[in-house]
């Protein structure tokens, strides 16, 4: 049997309600949610909904019951109303993702799936955070981490994230390039099972660059890279324009999208995929998945979240442990 770790991120926020809801059924696998047991049961009053919170237990994973969630206590610092932010517990939010990744380590779980968090409130609280996939990479000592969403049919994986536009052509260079092909590729095939997979590359520029007219990125870098790597024996298809990459004259025929930015490819995912896409980092020690929403601030407390993108969010992780080798 697996056991998954699962944070629920701002305190504040949809993330609690999300695991209250998830809990009114009986899961075959055990979920530990990394959390103040306090702030469940007093959110699960709001919901009016019933909880039973079982207390974590390292030595063997044991599936959940109905209403049943396993809880590995994380206090919180200051008491929580819903939908109103506390820089207070910006800490707490951190200590409980910090816990759950160390147990994945120890391989006390085999996966970890993350709720939503707000960079915002954590930022004003004096810690520097860029996001989750940053800590990640730097609680595990991950040098190069990519960011992948999923939702059917799509896989979108990006070269830089979080980054102002202004900064983007910058960030891409040769080496950054084929350090993320190398790792998109490989976790295609470790954690997804997927043989020689086929991957789709965006150019940076409008129209892939136009031969030079509108950008000169594709013909000095990315287009000699990804010769270099199909030589390598990766199946790579590229620059491909952005506008036109994700019709079904090629989505019907690859694996994966690489994009060159942020919004370049997660806007597609999200209108495609919105409420039952999900996070996942590839190059990690560990499998990690997440919702792709945000905080929701505006339903904690009302019973009017949508489970879809957690639900899919540990699918994902249950699929990528069955792979994982």
């Amino acid at each position: 049997m697996i056991r998954i770790a699962v944070t629920p991120g701002e305190p504040s926020g949809i993330g609690p309600d999300l695991l209250i809801q998830l809990s009114q059924k009986p899961l075959d696998f055990e979920l530990v949610a990394y959390a103040d047991p306090t702030l469940l049961i007093s959110r699960a009053k709001d919901l009016g909904l019933p909880l039973k919170i079982r207390l974590y237990d390292q030595s063997k994973p044991t599936a959940l019951g109905e209403f049943e969630l396993s809880v590995k206590p994380i206090i919180l610092k200051s008491p929580v109303v819903p939908g109103i932010l506390n820089s207070d517990n910006s800490g707490y939010v951190l200590e409980a993702l910090s816990a759950a990744i160390t147990d994945c380590q120890k391989k006390y779980c085999q996966a970890l799936v993350t709720g939503p968090i707000h960079k915002g409130i954590i930022n004003s609280s004096g810690v520097k955070f860029t996001g989750h996939t940053e800590f990640l990479a730097d609680k595990t000592s991950t040098k190069k981490v990519v960011m992948m969403l999923a939702t059917k049919g799509l896989k979108v994986a990006l070269v830089t994230t979080h980054l102002p536009l202004s900064e983007v052509p910058k960030h891409i260079t040769k080496d950054s390039l084929k350090e993320t092909i190398y790792i998109l590729n490989s976790d295609l095939e470790k954690r997804f099972g997927i043989r020689r997979p086929r991957i789709l590359v965006c150019g940076l520029n409008p129209h892939a660059g136009e031969d030079g007219y509108l950008g000169m990125e594709e013909i000095d870098i990315i287009k000699p890279c990804l010769n270099e790597l199909k030589n390598e024996g990766i199946l790579l298809e590229g620059p491909l324009p952005a506008d036109t990459i994700f019709t079904p004259k090629y989505l019907n025929n690859c694996d994966a999208i690489l994009a060159m930015y942020h919004d370049q490819g997660l806007p597609v995912i999200k209108y495609k995929g919105f409420s039952s896409a999900v996070n996942i980092t590839l190059g990690l020690p560990i499998i990690r998945t997440s919702v792709d929403h945000g905080t929701a601030l505006e339903l904690a407390g009302t019973n009017m979240g949508n489970i879809g993108s957690l639900v899919t969010a540990i699918e994902y992780a249950k699929k990528m442990i069955s792979h994982d080798i």
